[in-house]
């Protein structure tokens, strides 16, 4: 750990008395959305890809602030010369601030400026939930050469929408060595930016979700704020899944609802969500099924109602949840948020979520420091997660072993290096030059990942796999 110490001249803070302003990208159906707002951040703006999540979003934004006026409902037809393989025309829409398309194309942030949205320069928030197959196992940890992959491009954003926090949350996954070289490139890049960035990985079950939920999330902030933000602090105990679901298991007359609430005695493994290149709605995988059946729960699939009087679940290991109760599992509150769609698209909104509570505690940390409460401190931020690649960026030139062990500090082994060196060419592109003594020497030449390219692999392939992301 080293300190980061903050440099530059004074950013206007926010207006004192008004809402902070949050612009949310890759929104989902709400769940970070219900937590920031409930910790005082109003929505200029959200953007989501899946039509039926961004109608729960813009239903429930809707019955919180009420319509928006700035709305545009008609298509919006892409600008001369944009890449129509980014985003089809028809897909486009701004209906009560919450945009239907690719985030990543330039059609969708014209609609906001056809529709009167401004971002003004220096808002206060720009948070999402990027995709995650990119970083997470099942997805094959492809990273940079997933054409799912929005974290950098969200970070470049920061460039020219300069906002004054940002908040960007993902798998577990992504804290793993695989990804030291890419997460060294995010912190390098928000650096050079002028912000302080920190990941940290959050379980959501000290917020009061009563799930094992890893959370892997980055808040940078511009340097005048960053003394101000500390971390969330664990609050309290999570209720374990039958204390949690024990009165909706018992809605329809189940008999058994009692002893199930007490077999069900710990917090639930991860809600899995799945995507669209997934099948239908069920709990996730051979070993998340066990856990939940140790639970008394049958995972298999989502029950359409809680089970009713005489219920007999034959050779399962008990009743199956229904999307409600997966909801209060996930953190949000009964009744507090309303679904669109059918039973399986409702279930995957609610399993990809960001859980309400954490989006809160998250939020209300950034908030406290964009308003500068409290007094200022350094702050320990551990900035260096990949002193190789720090090294071989820094040299923009080949480096030899030896020389990659000095400039780091440290002795490296032909073994360390070949696999330090692997895992950063699957996200950048790594150039090796061998000398006629036989002594070889690295170089990287660039990201692979897309950052905003007109160029970039990435439109084809989104163009390609549309109906497959989510």
């Amino acid at each position: 750990m080293r300190r980061e110490q903050t440099k530059g001249g004074p950013v206007n803070a926010p207006e004192a008395g008004k809402p902070l302003k949050v612009v949310e990208i890759c929104a989902g159906a709400g769940g970070q959305a219900l937590g920031l707002m409930q910790a005082g951040f109003e929505h200029e703006l959200a953007i989501e890809l899946d039509p039926t999540a961004a109608d729960t979003l813009r239903l429930n934004l809707r019955a919180r602030h009420g319509t928006i006026e700035k709305s545009a409902a008609e298509p919006v037809q892409p600008k001369r010369g944009s890449r129509k393989s980014q985003s089809e025309s028809t897909d486009v829409k701004i209906v009560d601030g919450v945009i239907t398309g690719d985030v990543a194309a330039p059609e969708v942030w014209a609609a906001a400026h056809d529709a009167g949205i401004a971002l003004p320069a220096g808002f206060d928030l720009l948070a999402g939930g990027v995709p995650c197959p990119p970083f997470s196992v099942a997805g094959k940890q492809l990273g940079a050469e997933d054409e799912r992959d929005l974290f950098a491009w969200a970070v470049q954003q920061c460039q020219t929408l300069k906002p004054r926090a940002l908040l960007l949350e993902n798998v577990r996954g992504l804290s793993m060595p695989r990804f030291a070289g890419y997460r060294q490139h995010i912190l390098d890049t928000l650096i050079e930016m002028k912000y302080v960035p920190e990941w940290r990985l959050l379980q959501a079950s000290d917020f009061g979700v009563p799930q094992l939920r890893p959370r892997f999330v980055l808040v940078a902030l511009q340097e005048e704020f960053a003394p101000y933000f500390h971390w969330p602090e664990p609050q309290g105990k999570a209720l374990t899944v039958g204390e949690a679901l024990r009165d909706l298991m018992a809605a329809r007359g189940w008999e058994g609802a009692d002893d199930w609430a007490a077999k069900a005695n710990d917090i639930a493994p991860t809600v899995v969500g799945g995507s669209k290149k997934h099948g239908g709605a069920d709990l996730g995988p051979t070993r998340a099924k066990r856990a939940w059946a140790q639970l008394g729960v049958d995972a298999m699939g989502i029950a359409n109602e809680p089970p009713g009087p005489g219920a007999d679940f034959g050779n399962a290991p008990g009743p199956k949840l229904t999307t409600e109760m997966v909801q209060l599992l996930q953190g949000w509150q009964h009744g507090e948020w309303q679904f669109t769609g059918l039973k399986t698209s409702r279930y995957r909104q609610v399993g990809n979520a960001f859980p309400p509570p954490v989006a809160k505690a998250v939020g209300l940390a950034i908030k406290s420091a964009l308003l500068k409460e409290g007094e200022p401190s350094g702050r320990d931020v551990d900035a260096q997660h990949d002193p190789i690649y720090r090294a071989l960026h820094t040299a923009g030139d080949f480096l030899t072993a030896a020389q990659i062990s000095r400039a780091i500090g440290t002795e490296l082994e032909a073994y360390d290096l070949e696999h330090r060196i692997s895992l950063l060419s699957k996200d950048f592109n790594v150039e090796i030059r061998t000398s006629k003594s036989g002594v070889a020497a690295f170089k990287i030449s660039g990201f692979k990942g897309f950052v905003g390219q007109a160029d970039h692999v990435r439109h084809d392939l989104f163009s390609l796999n549309k109906s497959k992301i989510s």
